[in-house]
């Protein structure tokens, strides 16, 4: 009998989702869905569950759902593959992916807040051979951050939760201005006025990972939202060394960066290529 609807109760251990995935444990969650590694026979996989309280309607979630089904012919190293998107009876959402190989990059930066610029390029390089399969596609991943990039022993990065956040701002709110959906220290100036991500703001979410990375801070300052918002209004980032004296960064390096950040879009990066253009102009290797 095919499952109908999802609760709380159903996300444990032992249990079996959609007739056939068995949760082994929980992996990973954020304010929208939470993620369980599961399997399917033998192979592992991971189920994401967005609950049906995330919507209005049913017609929503099948919006939404369409959304992320876009994702599923994209074939990129540095995406983690989407298998299956459901719609429940009750409204919720589930998706099943391979499961993500490597570490979250969140959990690398709490062992080791900062990384040398070689090894912040491999990520950077490997995540944007991703953003450019997609971005060929005509889709955004919309929220690019160390929460959704996990690393490899060679350190490559790979992509979770590709189109999550546009699909969000496109199913709930069809397309008019809206308030920020996204991570406000990674989103880009114009998502906090209502405005879909697109290509140049995946490129500024990236660009802000590689900052951090860079220094050991975040380049915007602020502990609640509108303190974010405003200190992303100074057209520029602040220089590296103004937040971390110690930090020794190639200019050309921090050029292609601070680009990458402008606060108006259209000053930023056209595309992937004129991003890897800039850092290819670097004299690390």
């Amino acid at each position: 009998m095919t499952q109908s609807t999802l609760s709380l109760f159903d996300l444990k251990a032992g249990n079996e989702i959609l007739g056939r995935y068995t949760i082994v444990a929980p992996h990973r969650e954020n304010g929208m869905s939470a993620a369980f590694e599961v399997k399917d026979g033998g192979e592992r996989l991971e189920l994401q569950a967005f609950p049906a309280s995330l919507f209005e309607d049913h017609a929503q979630a099948k919006s939404f759902a369409a959304s992320l089904e876009r994702w599923e012919p994209l074939e990129s190293g540095a995406i983690v593959r989407l298998r299956d998107v459901e719609v429940l009876d009750d409204g919720a959402v589930v998706t099943i992916a391979d499961f993500p190989g490597g570490t979250m990059l969140r959990d690398v930066m709490r062992e080791a807040p900062v990384m040398g610029a070689p090894e912040v390029l491999t990520l950077a390089r490997s995540v944007l051979d991703g953003l450019a399969v997609a971005h060929d596609a005509q889709l955004a991943h919309g929220d690019v951050k160390p929460t959704t990039i996990f690393v490899h022993g060679d350190g490559a990065g790979a992509l979770v939760d590709g189109g999550v956040t546009p699909g969000l701002w496109a199913a709930k709110h069809l397309g008019t201005r809206t308030a920020l959906i996204g991570t406000p220290y990674y989103a880009p100036l114009e998502q906090f006025g209502g405005d879909s991500p697109d290509e140049r703001s995946d490129l500024y979410n990236l660009a802000t990972v590689m900052y951090e990375l860079l220094t050991g801070v975040m380049p915007w300052r602020g502990r609640s939202y509108i303190e974010v918002f405003q200190s992303k209004m100074h057209p520029e980032a602040p220089p590296m060394r103004s937040l971390s004296p110690d930090v020794d960064v190639d200019p050309a390096l921090e050029r292609a960066i601070a680009k990458a950040l402008r606060g108006k879009r259209l000053e930023r990066h056209g595309s992937v290529e004129d991003f890897r253009a800039a850092l290819d102009e670097c004299a690390v290797a």
